[in-house]
């Protein structure tokens, strides 16, 4: 059978697939619009219009209509992973462009000791909770007690900078003092938590041995520390040599190329896509803003509307609230969590002497989870680490958190009180 064969879809096919694309980006984008007109986070309302066509509303009140949207034939479920995915990558490209990467010498100061007290230390404390607690029924069928711990530690630890950024912006404090430690907190929180997801892909789905843990340790180390050293070197010289007709007359085309090409060496050393497309981004944003503005906003043009929310939807279309929703478990890691990181920001700002407000909104803000509360979840499920249980539980505290991170800034800023 030749290659053009084994890929033809029927026409039937191909409009039912394409229905199930529209059904997908119509509620992601009406249900974004209608919670970014509630000041809610839009992400929030594409996951949200997934989850009406998935089993949590559409499969439980008719599973025939389910299937026939999206199990229309057997390569259409593979067809939507693959667009979802592309939402992923892309999601993770664009989000490397907003690392921020200058800081003053107190805000730095102030920022690492908050990562120190509200990540470094609720991620230790994670790691170690599957190992004095039980959780082993809410692993996967690839994941084993490491990969397990490491991702616990990660739902406990992590911030979302698209999900806070956003909120900053529509409250217009994006560029105060408070917004920018935020982010700076942020940012290295995502460089060693997505190493960190990168360590526990590369360890899941194998038995563990000590050669393994060592040597998927070493090359996860050493692709970000390609990405993020030598990478933006490569960019630069390319940008200042006689190939920089490309970049000059098509900078779009070069970013993705950077993106792609960085993806599949990713995959060719066993680290999951996604870093690669992050990594790719954080050496694009390094570019001279001249050279690269226009090529970012195309990039985020398309991809926020096309291919992010459909990876939302689908998010939100994998959600079983009906089925696989443990409400103990979930308000059990929910609190955890948010105790874990409130205490350690609140003790920190005790320690910096920044005042009980301060220390609280930075808690608060350092705890939306967002966008990379649900990277966790999506990537460590589709790969088998974790059970369905356990995806819910991230996803739904990855919203909670961000629903709260946005009502209690709003409040703060309605009321006129200090936010650092």
């Amino acid at each position: 059978m030749s290659i053009a064969t084994s890929i033809t879809l029927t026409g039937l096919e191909l409009t039912r697939f394409f229905f199930a694309m529209v059904l997908l980006l119509f509620t992601a984008h009406f249900f974004g619009f209608l919670f970014y007109e509630s000041k809610l986070p839009r992400v929030i309302g594409e996951i949200f219009g997934g989850l009406l066509l998935g089993p949590t509303l559409l499969g439980y009140f008719s599973l025939p209509a389910m299937n026939w949207l999206f199990g229309a034939f057997p390569a259409e479920g593979k067809l939507i992973a693959l667009i979802s995915n592309f939402g992923l990558v892309l999601l993770m490209f664009i989000s490397g462009f907003e690392i921020q990467r200058s800081f003053s010498r107190e805000d730095r100061r102030i920022a690492t000791a908050f990562l120190l007290g509200a990540t470094i230390v609720p991620f230790l404390v994670g790691v170690a909770i599957p190992y004095l607690y039980n959780l082993a029924a809410y692993s996967g069928p690839n994941g084993n007690p490491l990969s397990l711990a490491i991702i616990v530690g990660i739902g406990v630890s992590v911030t979302s900078i698209p999900v806070i950024s956003k909120i900053f912006i529509d409250l217009k404090i994006i560029n105060t003092r408070f917004a920018k430690i935020v982010l700076a907190i942020a940012t290295v929180e995502d460089v060693i938590q997505f190493a960190a997801l990168a360590v526990a892909t590369g360890i899941g789905s194998s038995s563990l041995t000590l050669n393994l843990i060592l040597t998927t340790v070493f090359v996860t180390t050493a692709f970000f520390a390609f990405g993020l050293v030598a990478l933006p070197r490569i960019v630069e010289f390319t940008n200042r040599s006689r190939f920089d007709v490309l970049i000059k007359y098509h900078p779009s085309r070069y970013a993705l190329f950077v993106c792609f090409s960085l993806v599949a060496l990713a995959s060719l050393l066993n680290v999951n896509i996604v870093f690669g497309a992050f990594l790719a981004g954080i050496a694009i944003g390094t570019m001279p803003v001249k050279v690269f503005d226009a090529a970012k906003a195309q990039i985020k043009s398309i991809s926020l509307a096309l291919f992010t929310p459909i990876y939302f939807a689908v998010v939100g279309l994998k959600l079983d609230l009906v089925h696989q929703f443990d409400p103990v478990f979930f308000l059990g890691f929910l609190l955890l969590s948010t105790a874990l990181k409130g205490s350690g920001a609140l003790l920190v700002g005790k320690l910096t002497r920044q005042g009980w407000l301060p220390s609280l909104n930075l808690a608060i803000a350092l705890n939306a989870r967002g966008g990379p509360g649900i990277v966790l979840a999506t990537v460590a499920f589709d790969l088998g680490l974790i059970s369905e249980m356990f995806f819910v539980a991230l996803v739904l505290t990855a919203i909670v958190t961000s629903l709260v991170a946005g009502y209690w800034l709003r409040l703060v800023k309605g009321k006129g009180w200090r936010l650092l």
